[in-house]
């Protein structure tokens, strides 16, 4: 399937003809609910166990429903990479972010570490950075002034730093960084470039083909896009060479973490969860275009609107990434066969109405098809404000350094149509 196109290899993954054979014809991925696997021999289960056969031997260690969701992933993410690539899946998204992270600080690999970071990313991984290395672990969490400047990054980098870290677009004002750059920094360092590209899917944006070393998703989010399970991804190009890391890390990292800290540690995602995610990844493309068009029309929409003080969307003219946004997100194949990419701008925008906190509460409390959630990247499109929800923590830490206004309002497009979308926003802003 190497050659196949992105859709094609979101529809099928790694389950082929051959594959089906196995599983008595069936069309669609069976789903591996079981906890363990019987063997036909001794000499079977101590060869699985050893990894030296074609077995599972047990659900924390591996399953095959859940495998075949990691070859899709990492097929989708290294999709046109000229790189091995492979991907490790976790119950969560932020179980993704720690699983990706958390080794790389190990004491073996020298005295006290430091990571530099982006601050503009999502509350909970402020707060593993802070709080969980930080303050539990004493690692010099190192957070750049502005993450467009590359040179703000390369003065905090030295010789005890283990990676640099990226939100791109990032939640909730979706800024992005120059990757490209990055990356390069990275490699003069000999570490990793990690990469939550959470928001843009692989649909739209991929950092290893950008030049990106370790990519972490949540599987939550877009890729479940009905809403029905939980997951996260790591997923790493091989032959890394970082600094101070064993060989084997270096060589195939995700594949390193799947056989090693995630299978000691437990944070696995269930074979039913990964099953609905495969169900739903089948029209990432599809969806994530559609979203993304009716996003670019309620930006356009709010932008013009009288009510409406700010809007954050890379899309826009007016936002600060947009020239990065237009040179980086395309939308996947758009370009293939002789055509032209087109640019697509994800699904998350964020608005702030006159009139301040309360007039933003306000306009929550009168909406009627667009959702109150803290979710997103679902089929239905919800609201919440950030400030008071899902940042708040990290915004109270440190107001400054986490620029989230308590008056704006975070947007997640869903699939209804735009004047559906447009008419509720528009009843919400004009009852004031």
């Amino acid at each position: 399937m190497t050659d196949a196109r992105f859709t094609t290899l979101a529809v099928s993954g790694s389950y082929d003809h051959a594959e089906s054979a196995r599983h008595l014809g069936s069309l669609s991925e069976p789903a591996h609910l079981a906890t363990a696997q019987s063997f036909p021999s001794m000499d079977a289960m101590l060869a699985a166990t050893a990894e030296d056969g074609d077995g599972w031997v047990y659900s924390r260690r591996g399953n095959p429903t859940v495998r075949l969701l990691e070859q899709t992933v990492a097929a989708l993410e290294g999709y046109q990479v000229d790189a091995e690539v492979s991907a490790a899946l976790t119950a969560t998204g932020m179980g993704a972010i720690t699983l990706a992270t958390t080794p790389l600080l190990s004491a073996a690999a020298g005295p006290k570490p430091n990571i530099v970071a982006s601050p503009q990313c999502y509350g909970s991984t402020t707060m593993v950075f802070d709080k969980r290395y930080g303050e539990e672990r004493d690692v010099d969490v190192r957070w750049v002034g502005d993450p467009l400047s590359v040179e703000d990054w390369a003065r905090l980098v030295d010789g005890e730093t283990r990676f640099l870290y990226a939100e791109v677009p990032s939640n909730p004002t979706v800024q992005l960084v120059d990757i490209p750059a990055l990356a390069a920094l990275a490699r003069q360092a000999r570490i990793p470039l990690i990469v939550d590209a959470t928001l843009a899917t692989p649909a739209l944006l991929r950092p290893l083909a950008l030049g990106a070393d370790v990519v972490v998703h949540s599987l939550t989010k877009a890729a479940g896009a009905s809403g029905r399970s939980m997951g996260g991804a790591v997923i790493a190009r091989h032959d890394l060479g970082l600094r101070g890391q064993p060989a084997q890390l270096s060589a195939d990292y995700a594949g390193w973490l799947r056989r090693g800290p995630l299978r000691d540690m437990g944070a696995v995602i269930s074979p039913f969860n990964a099953w609905t995610i495969l169900a739903d990844i089948r029209e990432l493309r599809g969806r994530v275009d559609a979203m993304s068009r009716t996003a670019h029309g309620v930006a356009r929409y709010l932008a013009e609107h009288a009510g409406v003080v700010e809007v954050f969307y890379p899309g826009l003219e007016s936002h600060r990434s947009h020239r990065i946004a237009a040179r980086d997100m395309r939308l996947v194949d758009s370009e293939r066969d002789g055509g032209e990419a087109e640019n697509r701008f994800g699904f998350l925008l964020c608005f702030r109405p006159a009139g301040g906190v309360r007039a933003a509460h306000e306009v929550m409390d009168r909406l009627r098809l667009v959702w109150r959630a803290n979710n997103l990247g679902q089929v239905k499109s919800t609201a919440t404000i950030p400030g008071a929800t899902t940042h708040k923590q990290a915004a109270d830490a440190d107001p400054d350094r986490v620029p989230v206004p308590a008056d704006m309002i975070r947007l997640s497009i869903g699939i209804e149509h735009l004047d559906d979308v447009i008419e509720d926003l528009d009843q919400a802003l004009q009852a004031r």
